[in-house]
């Protein structure tokens, strides 16, 4: 199982971290360890003391496929889901200044929350999905996939041009703007239109 993120998919994200608006999909992976499931808490890693959420919809790769067309990459995931992105943004400073990989930042362990998921059918159409996050009860993202620069299409299609994609395989989609960081005894709840999907407390 791999989890692929997708990065600087919504516009005014890609401005609030003061970055281009990219000209096609910028992918990343986390490994396996980073996920938390069942709403277990977050603990803040000791390494970081500036760690950000950011949530996403997140897409459940439904069979195996390689060199995937996008006319047909609806076929590819039946499932929709939400999770977080945590970042360990003081170290993804410092490895963008030094002009090196940030994997350490963005891949290090529990650092992709994952909710449950949503059969696509169940959910307005895929180009129209309201999602937000919720920390202490104030929302402090929301997003719609509308706003995506790179349709879910897409973004498989293109992701399947590189790495073979496997069934159980996650692609984290993009966050919308508001990022920001967390502290101990937050509450982080995520939200696929009304519906809570994930909900966890850092520690």
């Amino acid at each position: 199982m791999k989890i692929i993120c997708i990065g600087r998919n919504y516009s005014e994200h890609a401005k609030e971290m003061k970055s281009e608006v990219p000209k096609e999909p910028v992918f990343f992976l986390k490994p396996d360890t980073a996920l938390i499931i069942r709403n277990q808490p977050f603990f803040l890693p000791d390494f970081s003391k500036d760690i950000h959420h950011e949530v996403e919809l997140v897409l459940k790769i439904s069979k195996a496929g390689k060199h995937i067309e996008e006319r047909f990459a609806h076929k590819y995931y039946e499932e929709i889901g939400i999770g977080i992105d945590f970042t360990a943004r003081d170290i993804q400073a410092q490895c963008k200044e030094k002009g090196l990989p940030w994997e350490k930042a963005k891949g290090f362990d529990s650092s992709a929350p994952l909710g449950l998921f949503i059969n696509k059918k169940d959910l307005p159409p895929v180009g129209e999905i309201p999602f937000h996050l919720t920390i202490n009860g104030t929302t402090v993202q929301k997003g719609n996939s509308k706003d995506l620069i790179f349709s879910f299409d897409k973004v498989i299609s293109y992701i399947s041009s590189f790495i073979t994609l496997k069934k159980g395989d996650l692609i984290f989609t993009g966050t919308p703007e508001g990022v920001g960081p967390v502290k101990t005894n937050d509450r982080l709840e995520a939200f696929i239109g009304k519906e809570k999907l994930l909900a966890f407390n850092v520690k």
